[in-house]
């Protein structure tokens, strides 16, 4: 009896990890819902355009903070930055609290899955992501041999039997904006085929430039995920992989990437799986990256993490009508020492409230961004009309809240903190968010470890400049300590 128990459930184990997809997870660079199927029209995305009509495009999809280390660390543990510690950017010094956290790779690893990683990481510790395979670990911004992308990954689809996760990321569309590499794309834009994103408010050649050059970026990015797409479906696995894109944050442009604005926090997230998600969905919920750990964990029967505050995907990929969140967060640190700011932000489906932690005091990032562009970018801000000017102005020096309503103002330019008549919704979503930060064990509620983090920032700059050598960060070992 028990030698046939015992068979039973080895017969059971073997159907469900027959039954486990796997998983191609695309990752790409500074890159926004600019893409045809959401709308935009002057980008060529058809190979993304037919992933989302062969699955599930979510409208309303958002990383917890613009910035790439924090992103991917964000998405890789199911954590918020504050929760994880990865607060800023892996190349200035920031870092995970702990080696041990939890995180996709390992869950996976034990539950059966062969596991790699093409592209960087961008997480401290890198150790704590033991992939079974790396490959092309560079930003590779260059955009050097763009076509190893899709060729190792067919090595790795066609390794072995078991179910794998691989993980594609790839350089575009991160500055510089190359127009054109390999002859990708194959009739690059110019300034006199687009118009500047609706959120810089602003329209000048110089701005049409950048923009065509962001977009010859994406048109670029198409393709190769074309090829990837391609190598799967040579693998013969196509048909029991879940397939998952999303960008790691906003454009590197105005008002967006550094920012808790929409431009850098909402993103494009589509996921095909074949049989399983139903096809040409679009959904309208608030969705966030952290909802990616707790649906690709279910998806392959791995056990679960504890206390992740994401939700699982899952339901709405079957096109369920489902109880999902009012309320969605994001946060905002800093990018590298230049640019040390942090705010914090809930949005329910009409409203969004920024809080920004440090009001009064002029934003770093402001100058950190525009001085990035042309030489006449302030004139041409001081000369815009009221709405966009003040909103440049508002960035450049944040009251303590601003509030959006993104039904009649998506590019948030007009600040309703103040209006009497939104003065109850400013109250509701200010209480929202503050029980979301004492119930996630927000750092910076206690103002002492705000201000010691940015003493120590403060204290790299030497001649007004940021010097990595001089960054010396202690914040993993006293956010959490008892305060006195």
């Amino acid at each position: 009896m028990i030698t046939l128990l015992a068979a039973c459930w080895i017969c059971v184990g073997a159907a469900a990890a027959a039954d486990r997809p796997n998983i191609l997870l695309i990752v790409s660079e500074d890159n926004g819902p600019e893409l045809g199927c959401y709308g935009d029209p002057f980008v060529d995305t058809p190979v993304l355009d037919q992933l989302a009509a062969d699955g599930v495009r979510f409208q309303n999809a958002y990383v917890p903070q613009a910035g790439c280390s924090q992103s991917r660390a964000a998405l890789l543990t199911g954590l918020w930055p504050h929760q994880n510690g990865q607060i800023g950017l892996a190349t200035w010094k920031f870092r995970m609290y702990r080696e041990d956290t939890a995180n996709l790779v390992r869950s996976l690893q034990e539950s059966g899955y062969r596991t790699g990683i093409l592209g960087k990481l961008h997480v401290n510790p890198a150790s704590a992501f033991p992939f079974d395979m790396k490959e092309l670990s560079s930003s590779n911004f260059g955009r050097k041999n763009l076509e190893a992308y899709a060729k190792h990954a067919k090595s790795f689809f066609d390794a072995g039997d078991k179910p794998f996760f691989l993980s594609v990321n790839y350089p575009d569309a991160h500055r510089p904006f190359i127009r054109q590499v390999q002859e990708l794309p194959p009739k690059p834009l110019t300034g006199n085929d687009v118009k500047p994103l609706g959120y810089f408010g602003l329209d000048t050649p110089q701005l049409r430039s950048e923009t065509a050059g962001y977009y010859n970026c994406i048109n670029r990015l198409d393709s190769l995920v074309g090829d990837l797409l391609d190598s799967l479906r040579r693998s013969g696995k196509a048909d029991n992989t879940l397939v998952v894109y999303l960008g790691d944050h906003g454009a590197d442009l105005l008002r967006s990437k550094r920012t808790s604005y929409e431009g850098g926090v909402r993103i494009p997230l589509i996921l095909r799986w074949p049989k399983i998600a139903k096809r040409n969905q679009v959904r309208n919920e608030l969705v966030s990256t952290l909802d990616l750990m707790p649906t690709l964990l279910s998806v392959a029967n791995a056990e679960p993490v504890v206390n992740l505050p994401g939700m699982s995907l899952l339901p709405l990929l079957r096109g369920e009508e489902t109880p999902w969140r009012e309320y969605l967060f994001t946060e905002y640190h800093l990018h590298s020492a230049h640019n040390f700011y942090p705010q914090r932000t809930i949005r329910d489906e009409r409203f969004k409230l920024i809080q920004n932690l440090m009001p009064g005091k002029v934003n770093p990032g402001y100058d950190f961004t525009t001085n990035r562009f042309f030489a006449g970018l302030p004139t041409t801000i001081d000369s815009a009309p009221d709405p966009v000017r003040n909103a440049y102005e508002r960035m450049r020096a944040p009251p303590e809240f601003e509030l959006y309503d993104l039904q009649s103002d998506p590019h948030e330019f007009q600040n309703l903190a103040r209006d009497a008549d939104h003065a109850a919704t400013l109250e509701r979503l200010k209480t929202n968010l503050i029980q979301w930060r004492t119930r996630t064990n927000d750092p910076l509620l206690i103002a002492n470890n705000l201000e010691r983090l940015k003493s120590e920032i403060d204290a790299c700059f030497v001649d007004g400049a940021a010097a990595k050598d001089r960054l010396k960060l202690n914040y993993p070992d006293y956010f959490f300590s008892k305060q006195p």
